[in-house]
């Protein structure tokens, strides 16, 4: 998975990080960032994660799923999207990107290969 995400931070100038992730907070590919930033930043995104899904829940008539989280920093942005089943993709980048086209590359990524970016749920092995 690893230069499909490579693929995406070297098609939008100013990315940093990008960071493939289960909805439980664990790294499962990244491309820029070292083992120990992806491992804080995945953790980080399942926070973000949880959070929306509760705003989600806000709206009577539907459930809102999370599509897609931006945080604006005064040093840059941070992107979090859904992924396929399980899964979700975060990507960091500086203040000069381009915020439309890391939205878009993110979303073009997901829909092209979203089936391979899902993370089925954990089975507890030690039940039985």
């Amino acid at each position: 998975m690893d230069w499909m995400l490579k693929d995406l931070a070297e098609g939008v100038p100013q990315t940093r990080y990008v960071v493939l992730l289960s909805a439980d907070g664990l790294r499962m590919a990244q491309h820029g960032a070292d083992v120990d930033a992806a491992d804080r930043l995945a953790a980080s995104c399942a926070g973000l994660q949880s959070l929306a899904s509760a705003v989600g829940r806000e709206f009577p008539d539907k459930q809102g799923k999370m599509r897609m989280v931006v945080i604006e920093l005064d040093v840059g942005f941070f992107y979090l999207m859904a992924a396929g089943s399980g899964a979700h993709l975060a990507v960091l980048a500086d203040e000069g990107v381009d915020a439309g086209l890391i939205g878009q590359r993110m979303r073009d990524l997901v829909i092209r290969i979203g089936e391979h970016l899902s993370s089925p749920p954990r089975q507890d092995r030690r039940a039985g």
